[in-house]
């Protein structure tokens, strides 16, 4: 129709072309590479074109043709370019892009200036934003969003508070987005005077409530404790979503009022995968894991997809439990369902392999890994020291050193224990002392009880005690526990006794003391001593904490308690058990009674310790899995001498490898031995 040079129809071709969605950005750069002279309004369509289609490099590419064909931009032209930029574009182009604002005569127009501000603060350069901010005045409600948006969204929640009050004081009404946010930051920063200030908006009726408003109202009450005022507001709430139920959930479960989260959570009408998570979530801060497990296979059958969230949640109860298949099925579970394997979910099974004993997988895994962390490098020191590899734990940091990876607090703390468990302790002094001189890590209590762990079991009880001595913070009873274990191993009475007074001081009900107290009386024969701490614990009422172990077997995980017979298959285990002791004694085992304290015969202090929760759950093992399949157990005490001695030798009489996680350690078992060359 020759209508392909009118420079009308051309201007429609064009603006079609990259305002429609339907529309074709290459048909329309063909269409424009036509025109001899295009005029500003032709570029700042093409402009607008490619940030719809997400493509800010061709509009900056655009940007740049246009100012060497002399074009000069005019206010709409920033606007649009700066609308698809993405954080590494703002970082590359943004401040010369402003003094181009500047150049052209534009730093005072409101329309450039909010464009500038809103990409600012979504790429998270708050800083750069408030400083166009303040160039203009008068601004809406909807710029201050923006940019308390912006604050938030960086963390900077001290920021948003003050910016709100400046809103405030500049008689700037707020709406209700701007309640949300400030909401959103008190509850972050746990601040329920600031909370209760925005809540006046809503009780006073100048800014009318609405679902969202109330739901960020909930969740402020629960961030701060205070869920009697959660609770008001969400039985007065006309119309309640997900989220409502889920922050109640959230709140009662952060707590610790695990069982209210239940009654709440089971009501739900509906349940998304926040709300399964933060029910799984709640299980965990209280230790519960069976229930945490439980909960994710009910999970499973109501067909919610859980997300990397869910699965970080569920690979923790599992390394906690030491349930290593049920781990390894999360692993595959997460290929399978195409589930976000990020840092976070890698550094979570690194955790989980460790705490099962499988030094091999995490560290393939290690291998594996694209993107790694700090996280991801602690997590393998610490992993690598706990599980008797010091050395591999300490060659770990070094790489994590020239990888540029800079260490914190909890990386010292693995290079630490590494030393401890290796035994070398000059190695030790001088990491402690490089942590502050080389990295600006002021040692933590924790720091110093490694410290005292490190030279106690090394035998320099008095250094250790030193240590404590002049420590610039106050010795916690972990620190002075770890002074006392060393006093059981070296039987330092006099130590131990000073010691197990300075933990009564802080923890008077710290049944673990008494006992220890008690071993150590008992190892060095001090039986009138060991007498009168009975009759103390007796006069306290304090009780000894039965000994429990965890196993996973068959993707179930079974607990045993010591002397418990309510196990289904009781009588085969105690039969097991008994046979295995015969078959022991052959091997040249003999009952170890110095650390049972009870005022018991020989014979009925043996039968005490045949009955201990490894035991049992060593026995179930054996009757339960085939020939060389390895027993992996989790226990919440210390291993006593016998128990330990006994595993030994079950490893080498009936060639399994044994993997036992106590309180303190972990101990492998093989061929006889163990990783933890019998002190721990």
């Amino acid at each position: 129709m020759g209508l392909s040079s009118d420079p009308l129809f051309q201007n429609r071709v064009i603006a079609f072309c990259c305002v429609h969605e339907s529309g074709n950005m290459d048909y329309a750069r063909q269409m424009f590479d036509t025109i001899p002279h295009p005029s500003v309004f032709i570029w700042n369509t093409m402009i607008k074109g490619y940030s719809r289609i997400n493509c800010p490099v061709n509009g900056v590419s655009m940007y740049l043709l246009m100012l060497a064909n002399n074009v000069d931009p005019d206010r709409f032209t920033f606007p649009f370019l700066l609308k698809g930029f993405t954080r590494d574009m703002a970082l590359q182009h943004g401040k010369v892009l402003l003094s181009h604002v500047v150049k052209h005569g534009f730093d005072s127009n409101l329309f450039v200036q909010k464009a500038f501000i809103h990409m600012f603060s979504l790429c998270g350069l708050v800083d750069l934003a408030h400083k166009v901010f303040d160039m203009g005045d008068a601004w809406e409600v909807v710029t201050w969003n923006i940019m308390l948006s912006g604050y938030n969204r960086v963390k900077q929640f001290e920021k948003s508070k003050k910016l709100f009050m400046e809103m405030q004081k500049r008689g700037v009404s707020p709406n209700s987005v701007t309640l949300v946010l400030m909401l959103s930051a008190c509850s972050k920063l746990m601040d329920l005077d600031g909370g209760k200030h925005i809540y006046k908006y809503i009780k006073e009726g100048i800014v009318e409530s609405n679902l969202i408003l109330e739901n960020s109202l909930i969740d402020m009450f629960a961030a701060c404790g205070e869920m009697d005022a959660a609770q008001g507001v969400f039985d007065n709430m006309k119309t309640r979503d997900v989220i409502s139920w889920t922050s109640i959930v959230s709140g009662f479960a952060n707590i610790g009022q695990i069982d209210s989260a239940r009654k709440y959570f089971d009501r739900m009408p509906e349940r998304d995968y926040v709300s399964w998570t933060a029910m799984i979530d709640g299980y965990l801060k209280m230790n519960r894991f069976t229930e945490a497990l439980t909960l994710f296979r009910e999970m499973q059958m109501s067909k919610v997809k859980p997300d990397e969230f869910t699965m970080v949640s569920i690979l923790t109860a599992c390394a906690h439990l030491g349930a290593l298949e049920l781990g390894e099925w999360i692993r595959t579970y997460i290929d399978k369902n195409s589930i976000k394997n990020d840092t976070f979910v890698g550094n979570a099974l690194i955790d989980m392999y460790f705490k099962c004993g499988n030094v091999g997988k995490a560290t393939k895994l290690f291998k594996e890994m694209q993107q790694k962390d700090k996280f991801t490098w602690t997590a393998m020191i610490v992993g690598l020291a706990n599980n008797g590899h010091g050395e591999e734990a300490l060659a770990m940091f070094s790489n994590m050193i020239e990888a540029s990876v800079a260490p914190d607090e909890i990386t010292y703390i693995g290079v630490l224990c590494a030393c401890t468990h290796a035994g070398m302790v000059e190695k030790g002094k001088r990491f402690f002392t490089c942590m502050t001189i080389e990295h600006g890590i002021k040692p933590n209590v924790t720091h110093y009880g490694c410290m005292v762990d490190l030279l106690g079991r090394a035998g320099h009880l008095e250094e250790a005690h030193e240590v404590i001595v002049n420590m610039p913070v106050k010795p916690n009873s972990i620190v002075w526990g770890s002074l006392l274990g060393a006093c059981r191993v070296h039987k330092n009475v006099q130590l131990a006794e000073m010691a197990a007074k300075r933990i009564l001081e802080l923890e008077p009900e710290n049944g673990a003391v008494y006992v220890l107290l008690c071993n150590i009386y008992a190892a060095c024969k001090r039986w009138e001593n060991l007498r009168q701490v009975r009759t103390m614990m007796m006069e306290r009422g304090i009780k000894k904490t039965p000994g429990c172990s965890l196993m996973e077997m068959n993707g179930n995980v079974y607990e045993f308690v010591a002397g418990d017979q309510s196990h289904p298959q009781s009588k085969e285990i105690y039969a097991k058990l008994e046979n295995m002791m015969q078959d022991l004694i052959q091997s040249g085992y003999s009952p170890d009674t110095s650390e049972v304290f009870l005022d018991l015969g020989e014979e009925d202090k043996e039968t005490s310790l045949y009955r201990h929760s490894e035991k049992l759950a060593i026995a179930y093992a054996l009757i339960s899995s085939g020939p060389g399949i390895t027993i992996r157990i989790v226990k919440n005490l210390r291993m006593c001498v016998d128990c330990h001695h006994m595993a030994k030798l079950v490893s080498k009489a009936y060639n399994r490898e044994l993997i036992v996680r106590d309180k303190t350690r972990f101990h492998h078992f093989r061929h006889g031995s163990c990783s933890c060359n019998n002190f721990w």
